[in-house]
């Protein structure tokens, strides 16, 4: 799978996991010199609480496009630590 954002692409990894129709990818899947830690936070009631990056591509910014779980709740430790995409990155095979 490929995340791609201003046709660049961002995450590539054949061993994504699929939870709620998202695609996350492993932490070290991901082209870290395009992402940028957040302040924002949000609170899934089974996953825990997911952090933020936003996203730099050629000088084009796309705020909170990723999240992930640094530490998740027991139910999702599988996903502990990947990534996942939304804002306009495109996720294919």
């Amino acid at each position: 799978m490929k995340a791609i954002w201003n046709n660049t692409v961002i995450a590539e990894s054949d061993q994504t996991l699929v939870i709620e129709n998202n695609h996350y990818f492993p932490p070290n899947s991901i082209k870290k010199e395009f992402f940028k830690e957040s302040n924002t936070h949000t609170n899934c009631p089974w996953k825990g609480i997911a952090s933020y990056y936003s996203i730099d591509v050629d000088g084009k910014q796309n705020n909170d496009a990723a999240w992930y779980y640094p530490e998740t709740k027991h139910a999702a430790k599988d996903i502990e630590g990947y990534v996942a995409f939304w804002k306009g990155v495109e996720v294919v095979e």
